[in-house]
């Protein structure tokens, strides 16, 4: 028995290190005297070393051992993570490598034995070969041939393909030309097989009749398949095993890219689908959106039913891939609201999905959110087929988000309803009407009534002759500010029907409101008690008080504008309070205009319309009747700027009608 034969080289993780580790393994066996060895040694040796360099990004170690017949070969690299759990994962995008995982089925196939270890001194994977012995009696019969293997850059260029990825039928095709070089064969074929049939995946060269290997594909079923290649060439078999066994590598590497893919484009699309849904806040809007969105992706039509507020199924929405099938498609649907109809039964089961049959031929899943139903969306089956699995497993996620989206704009509305509601309690319901006096009004909310604005106006008949006419601004929006809005309201209505003077009715309002210990709740207000006075013709006697709030423009007859009144305290803001009544009057032609700093302060960038644009916008509407009036301004306003209103409107005219 030979002594024990021993060697170890470290390389560095570089693309040189290979080529190095080849030709120290060749030196080292020449020097152990196993040449019979050597080429399958160096062929597994720079599989294993280039694992290392490329999927470790380390260098590595080898480590020898020979004791005359066998042979045991070990490669350590530094790598964090064991081979088999970083050969699934590529490389970085333009790295050069083989395709990953090809080393360990070369050291499968090879080697007597093999195996690995990771621990803290990194990742061992070691192989043993061993040498043919002689027989062990002359009269014996002689071992057969070794297989004539190809020298080991044949080898590798076998199963060795290009780092940019190719399509599957391109990459197995140029296996099967390079395997036919090798084995100097006239061609060869691949062939997948599934339920559905054979498909001839691969062809080469010319088929002969004589002589042919052929060589199952190890595939998942239930897809299988066969490598035939027609050659008599002496191991010709084994040749055609190990790329059977790289083809079916590459065969099962494109389906997980397929099906990485398809999840990728499932993901993309659940993702787009979601966004589109929550585009809008109405239930229309978002209700038609759903069906755009599944067809034809998941099926040829698809309708959606919303419960009404009897608790019955409405059809909401609809859409096919042919508009001429929309009628017949909208009669076959109608029966399956009824009580006794499969979409009524699937809410009242509460069960996950009901199948449609013929003629609609689809399936229908409930809407629902936190347990309570919303609808049903129904889908009709793509053409030729069912639906797959995946695809209902989309449809299930798709009316879950879709379920959600409704509901936010179902409750958003329900929102809005309220807070117009609430809005509308805080106007008048109508502008007295009186003989030679003229009232008009307008309110613009900022909001499209999700919120309750803080502006308020109010024209209040205090007597036969007698009007009081307010325009406010409450700080704040929502509930608290409509709460200030009631309060500011009610209270001078009731303070002023009561008689008390101008300047005690403020004084009471500010106190009630400090009460409130709210300071950021304080309002602005213009006020003026209108009086007609017994002339010929009609003028009015109006008291004004402004309390922190935009002084009115009185517009004259010829088109002159002056602003009156004398600004005093905000109310709600500061204990020490005051105010300061003046007097005027209103002749024939004149017409009263008050409004809130929404006018004054929209904008156009950093510019602001300003009481100098209000007083041309008045000018140029004189003469009009009060709603003309109003209406000018609110045209000059939305004319100077594109730019939505930052806060809400409310304007008021009083109006002398002029003579004739």
């Amino acid at each position: 028995m030979r002594p024990p034969f021993e060697r170890r080289a470290r390389f560095p993780g570089e693309a040189s290190a290979p080529s190095a580790a080849r030709r120290f393994v060749r030196s080292a066996l020449a020097e152990a005297g196993l040449d019979e060895l050597a080429g399958d040694a160096v062929l597994l040796t720079s599989e294993l070393c280039e694992n290392a360099v490329l999927h470790a990004g380390t260098g590595f170690t080898i480590d020898l051992a020979a004791d005359g017949v066998e042979l045991t070969v070990a490669v350590t690299d530094q790598g964090s993570a064991p081979m088999e759990l970083r050969r699934s994962v590529p490389p970085a995008p333009g790295s050069r490598r083989a395709s990953h995982g090809r080393g360990l089925v070369l050291v499968d196939a090879v080697a007597a034995a093999w195996g690995s270890r990771h621990d803290s001194g990194g990742h061992h994977v070691w192989f043993t070969l061993r040498a043919t012995t002689p027989p062990p009696e002359p009269d014996a019969p002689a071992a057969p041939a070794p297989v004539a293997w190809p020298d080991p850059d044949t080898a590798r260029w076998l199963l060795h393909l290009p780092a940019p990825p190719s399509p599957l039928p391109v990459l197995v095709t140029e296996l099967l030309r390079r395997l036919c070089d090798v084995l100097d064969a006239p061609g060869g074929t691949v062939v997948l097989a599934d339920d559905n049939g054979e498909d001839l995946l691969a062809v080469y060269g010319e088929k002969a009749d004589e002589h042919t290997v052929t060589v199952p594909l190890a595939l998942e079923p239930p897809r299988s398949g066969r490598l035939t290649v027609h050659t008599d060439t002496a191991g010709a078999a084994e040749l055609a095993q190990l790329t059977a066994q790289r083809v079916t590598i590459a065969i099962e590497a494109d389906k997980q890219h397929s099906a990485d893919r398809e999840q990728w484009l499932w993901m993309s699309y659940l993702a787009e689908a979601t966004e589109m849904f929550g585009n809008s806040l109405d239930v229309r809007l978002t209700a038609a959106i759903v069906p755009q969105v599944l067809v034809p992706r998941l099926g040829r039509w698809c309708a959606l039913h919303l419960l009404d507020d009897r608790g019955r199924l409405r059809l909401e929405a609809l859409t096919h891939v042919r508009e001429d099938d929309m009628g017949p498609l909208r009669e076959g649907l109608a029966p399956l609201t009824e009580p006794d109809g499969a979409l009524s039964v699937l809410l009242a089961d509460r069960t996950q999905a009901a199948g449609l049959g013929a003629p609609l031929d689809g399936v229908a899943v409930p809407l629902r959110v936190g347990g309570r139903a919303l609808g049903t969306v129904s889908v009709g089956r793509p053409a030729e087929r069912v639906h797959r699995p995946e695809e209902l497993l989309i449809l299930t996620e798709l009316a879950r988000r879709a379920a959600q989206s409704l509901d936010n704009a179902q409750r958003d509305s329900a929102h809005a309803a309220t807070s117009q509601a609430l809005q509308q309690a805080l106007l008048p319901r109508a502008l007295p009407v009186a003989d030679d006096v003229r009232f008009a009004a307008a309110y613009l909310p900022v909001s499209a009534g999700a919120d309750v604005g803080g502006d308020f106006y109010d024209v209040l008949a205090l007597g036969r002759d007698r009007w009081l006419a307010v325009v406010g601004d409450v700080c704040g929006k929502g509930p608290r500010a409509a709460a200030r809005t009631g309060l500011v309201r009610d209270v001078l209505r009731v303070l002023l029907r009561d008689g008390q003077p101008l300047n005690r009715t403020f004084e009471l309002l500010n106190e009630m409101m400090l009460e409130a210990g709210d300071p950021s709740q304080f309002a602005t207000v213009a006020l003026a008690v209108i009086t007609r006075q017994d002339t010929n013709p009609t003028s009015l006697a109006v008291e004004l008080v402004l309390a922190g709030h935009e002084q009115p423009a009185l517009v004259h007859e010829d088109g002159t504008v002056n602003y009156l009144g004398t600004h005093g305290s905000a109310v709600g803001l500061v204990r020490r309070f005051a105010v300061h009544p003046t007097r005027h009057v209103l002749l024939s032609g004149d017409t009263l205009v008050f409004y809130t700093d929404g006018v004054t302060e929209h904008r156009r960038g950093a510019e602001l319309f300003g009481p100098e644009r209000l007083a041309e916008a008045l000018r140029r509407a004189t003469p009009r009747t009060a709603d003309g009036v109003i209406a000018g301004v609110r045209q000059a306003v939305d004319d100077f700027s594109p730019e939505p209103h930052r806060d809400d409107i409310a304007i008021v005219a009083v109006q002398v009608p002029p003579q004739g």
